[in-house]
């Protein structure tokens, strides 16, 4: 959209946090104890309780029937004939029998058509959560542990009941983790697993499902197709394998025994906990991610919400009553995920009617796959692989985008690849958290200058235009200050205003330091006692420096020390009794230093979020160093301290201002306010009391009007709401406000700061401290 040129022109009072605060009614937030809510008991939360937990009774009795039903029942049914053969097949990822890939693919659908909140996620067996099952049943039930001491072959059948043992019991435990989490509200776990760690994931355990499938297809050209057709593949092979007798004459390795019905619940085996509760997180967090990325993406494709942690409830439940009946743990199928969308799927109906088809196999038309080679099975897992193999593609497209993303991709790839899964998972969890915290140390620091004609700054270095105002510098850091980056921050701060702060107070200690011993060895050469230099009233006032203590401590005062003088300060005395007062003896120019080409320095804490112990430290260590070489320090921007619900971009927002909003200065329009103009700045005038701004930029179409409210355009990002003090209330914790850093160093934006600079461009040292 073609942006049009507008003025904006906005007259309003220079404000600082104390005047903001009392403009907008600030108070502090008191802490509403929700736990007491808890415990209360009525019709309506009841009702709530139950609709929040049951979700199906809230969209059920509404379903309609005439425009859904139809494409419901034929999404049901295309998925239901992927799910048959993806069932049998990842059964086998698992080191289970197939049939139990049918049970999996039977009870947890269905308990996630009660209990689920996305309309569209094909909940059932998938390759990742089957291979990541299959390395837990392996390890703990390996065919080393069942060979037959007559012949030292493989007792299949007590090998195969120990692994299914080791499933079941490891679904139980999955879905106590996630039903744990989500009723704790944990769902969001999830936002530590990026997208590039999720894909990367998921594409080196396809890599890994490949490779445990050669064994079975070695030697055998199959034809690469996939989808409904599946079924058709199915039923031809087995009817091959049936008409040849491909298991007696050739001993090709098929199905077998598929018993018909449904198994009674077994429960599961506590003795295994202890060994399986680290595989269990990790297959808990990473079925969690894959179907709630999913979830999210279909929600937001159709418009309805998702709920991170009723869905991390409805996943534990599926686990976890599946797991009685001796399901294995599922998640979420990208690709009958996809069908389910595509083809007229609304609801989670069509899953139920998947659920009902895979039902009907299993008591009746089970026993019909029985001779279907093992071969066919690995064929569909790795025709189903396709879809993630294709995420490689993933490496070119993050080097061009983001290459600390394609960092991530690449370790979490390498790291599952070459440790376990849930080794692998847990090497790429921390590394990227390591890698925030990293990014977090190396922010991008700035010098600002404002763009001509605004009230907005921006970094020096990569706006030509924008030019520093003459006597003040603002300083901005991209990330937050915290304690990893407090140091780095303080540093890159003086560096930046091109002045060694740390020199020149150590030269300015050395150089008093000098004076004080002078005058003390002139008042002992000359000996004359205190009493008689105080009845003379010969004495002059120098600002020192108390003790190295004081520094240590972070006071931001000077001290006044008062030294008697001899004969020869007698003599100073007199020719200095016209003076009013004494000269100040501790000034950079007194004492022959370099003074810094600014008076003013303002800090933009539009990033800041949090405030810790450290922040707090390092903030007034900042105005201690540099009022002791004579630069005021200034605060502004800080969004946190009263961001409301305006929208806004980094470095730009707009919100309103009632007209009548007490303390409100905007009556005349720019060409009628007077005042004196801002040095070099044109477009903007300034009055002691107030500020005008004219802003000659663009607004992306036309602005509505709003009754009763003038419009107002933010420069540096800020947002104009009502406070809600978050980042101030947490200053004030720390009691960071005290007699020589108050909230008049604190301002609404940078630029309140830099015209309250220009307005007192040089200050005396605050509140010397009288030393004898």
């Amino acid at each position: 959209m073609e942006l049009r040129r507008r003025d904006y022109h906005v007259e309003r009072p220079l404000l600082n946090q104390e005047q903001l605060e009392e403009l907008g009614s600030r108070s502090s937030a008191t802490g509403t104890l929700q736990w007491r809510t808890w415990f209360r008991c009525s019709h309506a939360r009841a009702r709530a309780l139950l609709l929040q937990y049951f979700p199906v009774l809230a969209w059920l009795p509404q379903y309609p029937v005439r425009d859904w039903l139809l494409g419901d029942l034929l999404s049901g049914l295309s998925v239901a004939i992927m799910q048959l053969p993806q069932g049998l097949a990842y059964a086998l990822l698992a080191g289970l029998p197939p049939v139990f890939g049918l049970y999996s693919s039977f009870y947890p659908v269905f308990i996630y058509f009660l209990f689920g909140t996305s309309r569209h996620i094909s909940v059932g067996t998938f390759a990742v959560m089957s291979v990541m099952v299959g390395s837990v049943t392996e390890s703990l039930a390996p065919d080393e542990a069942f060979l037959q001491a007559s012949n030292s072959t493989v007792d299949v059948a007590a090998r195969d009941a120990a692994r299914v043992q080791v499933a079941s019991t490891l679904s139980v435990l999955v879905g106590l983790l996630q039903v744990g989490l989500g009723l704790v509200h944990f769902g969001f776990v999830v936002t530590y697993l990026s997208e590039p760690l999720v894909r990367a994931y998921t594409t080196a355990a396809s890599v890994q499902v490949f490779v445990s499938q050669l064994k079975y297809v070695f030697g055998l050209h199959l034809s690469s197709r996939s989808g409904p057709l599946s079924l058709i593949y199915l039923i031809g092979a087995t009817g091959i394998s049936y008409g040849v007798g491909l298991q007696h004459r050739f001993g090709v390795d098929v199905v077998g025994k598929i018993p018909a019905g449904l198994v009674p619940p077994v429960a599961p085996s506590p003795q295994l906990f202890a060994r399986l509760v680290g595989n269990a997180f990790a297959i808990a967090v990473v079925g969690f991610a894959i179907a709630i990325s999913l979830g999210k993406i279909f929600a937001l494709r159709h418009g309805y919400r998702v709920d991170s942690n009723q869905e991390l409830v409805a996943l534990g439940l599926s686990n976890l009553i599946g797991g009685i009946f001796q399901c294995f743990p599922v998640s979420c199928s990208m690709s009958r995920s996809l069908v389910q969308e595509s083809t007229g799927g609304n609801t989670q109906v069509a899953g139920a009617i998947s659920s009902l088809f895979i039902l009907i196999i299993i008591v009746k038309l089970g026993e019909l796959f029985q001779d279907l080679p093992k071969a066919v099975l690995a064929a569909v897992i790795i025709v189903n692989l396709k879809g993630m193999l294709m995420q490689f593609t993933d490496i070119c497209s993050l080097w061009k985008a983001n290459r600390v993303d394609l960092l991530i991709w690449l370790v979490t790839f390498v790291a599952t690849i070459l440790l376990n899964l849930d080794l692998g998972l847990a090497v790429a969890v921390v590394f990227s958290l390591l890698l925030v915290v990293v990014r977090t140390q190396l922010p991008h620091y700035a010098v600002l200058g404002q763009v001509p004609d605004t009230d907005i700054y921006r970094d020096v270095a990569e706006y030509s235009e924008a030019r520093e105002v003459p006597g003040v510098k603002v300083f901005r850091s991209s990330a937050t200050m915290y304690f990893a980056n407090a140091e780095l921050y303080s540093d890159m701060l003086k560096q930046r205003c091109g002045v060694n702060v740390d020199h020149l107070i150590s030269q300015k200690k050395k150089l008093l330091r000098k004076q004080e011993l002078k005058l003390k060895r002139l008042q002992k050469e000359n000996k004359l006692p205190k009493q008689a230099a105080a009845s003379k009233g010969t004495s002059i006032s120098i600002n020192v420096n108390t003790s190295v203590t004081d520094i240590e401590s972070n006071d931001v005062e000077g001290s006044k020390a008062k030294v008697s003088a001899g004969t020869e300060l007698e003599d100073t005395a007199a020719r200095g009794q016209e003076d009013a007062k004494a000269p100040d003896m501790s000034s950079l120019k007194t004492l022959g230093l370099p003074q810094p080409d600014f008076h003013s320095l303002i800090l933009d804490l539009s990033s800041l979020s949090f405030v810790d112990t450290v922040c707090l430290k390092s903030l007034k260590n900042i105005f201690r160093d540099f009022r002791e070489i004579e630069v005021e320090v200034y605060m502004a921007a800080c969004h946190c301290a009263w961001g409301g619900h305006s929208k806004s971009s980094p470095g730009r927002g707009w919100g309103f201002w009632p007209r009548n909003l007490p303390g409100s200065t905007r009556k005349k329009s720019f060409s009628e306010t007077g005042g004196q103009r801002c040095p070099g700045r044109e477009g903007s005038r300034v009055k002691s009391w107030g500020l005008a701004i004219s802003l000659r930029g663009g607004g992306q179409g036309d602005i509505p009007p709003v009754p009763g409210c003038s419009w107002g355009f933010c420069g540096s990002g800020e947002t104009n709401s009502l406070p809600t003090a978050p980042v101030v209330t947490q200053l004030e914790a720390g009691h960071f406000f005290d007699a020589s850093i108050t909230k008049q160093h604190l301002f609404a934006s940078v630029h309140d700061a830099v015209i309250f600079a220009l307005q007192h461009p040089r200050s005396s040292p605050v509140n010397p401290v009288l030393v004898s």
